[in-house]
């Protein structure tokens, strides 16, 4: 996520090599901005729902501190279909690729969660033999590189692939099954609901393949997820496309990319050889908007431990209570057979607390980490359905 201004407009953007334009989805009264030139069109995207309508609107004024474009086009969906803002927890307003990339060098530090801009007219790469860079090529000004994997269980036999490198995406890696004879979903899978693309919801078989090859680095046991034709049709009109890469795997090093010079660098970090977790609950949680929240605070009056106080040491207490607005989850969907689907949790469920945590005191990234925390990991939770409060527990199931 990175703070972008669009004609004098703060307003927060992801910043994804998977998109060709600039799209912005999530406006309301307080956030209006003049948009400039504007026409009607239709977009399409990911998923088996139809396109949708938007607005065209072009010469606006991007800026980010001292990057300043002053002739940029903007898409404007006027229904929110995507809903990042409550998947993610926090405002978000749009997306930005191809028209920030385009003219730069930028430097991506998932450790640090620093993004670095550099002219690449000056630009000089420093030496490094611990990196590696790859070329790519661009298809409708997205950026598609050549990689290897294995999908047989022994991790000898490997497939040729490209794959769009999509940072935007959460997940490691997407194969579009059939689109190469080999790329089959495994045997060991289930269907998991990955995501919302522009023109739907998008479902796959989450898997797992045995090697990945990304020039020298090769990683072993990434999770990955199979798409059939129905959910990528968009996405297969570049009929080499294969798959695409995401922030699973690319947040495990160091990246440059470089538009102007058609390249990507790769230096791995401390992330490198973590395992690839996935959610085993079956629970997919959204911002709920906020609740008002009593909350106690203990509070020392007197403390006259050191003092003669009706000839005895003392201290006194009272307990005071205030109201607060806080954050409320609940649960967007949930996965048929899957733990929570099991143990009768339902679509809609507000959340209360999870082993005796309550959720209004974590962020949308700690709740789902619990759910990827280990094989057999025991989850209770407190919900509220339809105002009534329920209890439910089940254990978190490794099926890949």
């Amino acid at each position: 996520m990175i703070p972008l201004e669009i004609n004098g407009k703060k307003l927060s953007f992801i910043l994804d090599t998977g998109v060709n334009k600039t799209i912005l989805f999530n406006l309301v009264e307080n956030d209006s901005i003049d948009l400039l030139n504007t026409e009607k069109v239709t977009l399409r995207g990911l998923g088996k729902g139809e396109a949708v309508n938007a607005l065209v609107s072009k010469k606006n004024t991007f800026k980010i501190k001292s990057l300043v474009s002053n002739n940029e086009t903007i898409y404007v969906i006027l229904k929110d279909y995507f809903d990042l803002s409550s998947k993610m927890g926090t405002t978000i307003h749009g997306i930005i690729g191809y028209n920030l990339f385009k003219d730069l060098i930028v430097r991506v530090n998932y450790n640090t969660k620093r993004i670095d801009f550099y002219n690449p007219k000056t630009y000089v790469y420093k030496k490094c033999k611990k990196c590696e860079t790859i070329p790519f090529t661009f298809y409708r000004k997205k950026p598609f590189i050549d990689a290897k994997v294995s999908l047989d269980t022994i991790g000898t036999n490997f497939i040729d692939v490209k794959l769009l490198v999509d940072s935007g995406g959460s997940d490691a890696m997407w194969l579009f099954e059939n689109s190469k004879k080999e790329i089959k979903t495994p045997k060991r899978y289930f269907n998991d609901l990955l995501g919302e693309g522009l023109s739907g919801p998008i479902f796959g078989n989450r898997s797992r393949i045995s090697k990945f090859k990304l020039g020298k680095f090769q990683i072993e046991n990434a999770t990955v997820s199979f798409l059939d034709s129905a959910s990528t049709h968009n996405a297969r009109e570049y009929k080499a496309r294969n798959g695409s890469i995401g922030g699973g795997i690319l947040k495990r090093f160091k990246l440059w990319i470089d538009y102007p010079n058609m390249k990507f660098t790769f230096k791995k970090n401390g992330s490198f050889k973590t395992g690839f977790n996935y959610n085993m609950s079956g629970i997919d949680v959204v911002y709920n908007g906020e609740q008002l929240v009593k909350e106690q605070a203990i509070k020392n009056i007197e403390n006259t431990f050191n003092q003669k106080l009706n000839d005895r040491n003392s201290v006194s207490f009272v307990t005071n209570y205030s109201f607060n607005f806080k954050p409320s989850y609940k649960i967007l969907n949930i996965v048929k057979d899957s733990p929570a689907y099991n143990a009768g949790l339902l679509k809609d469920d507000v959340i209360v607390s999870i082993n005796g945590k309550y959720v209004h005191q974590l962020q949308i990234g700690e709740i789902i980490q619990k759910f990827q925390e280990r094989d057999n990991k025991k989850i209770k939770m407190v919900i509220k359905r339809k105002g009534v409060k329920m209890k439910y527990e089940f254990r978190l199931h490794k099926s890949i």
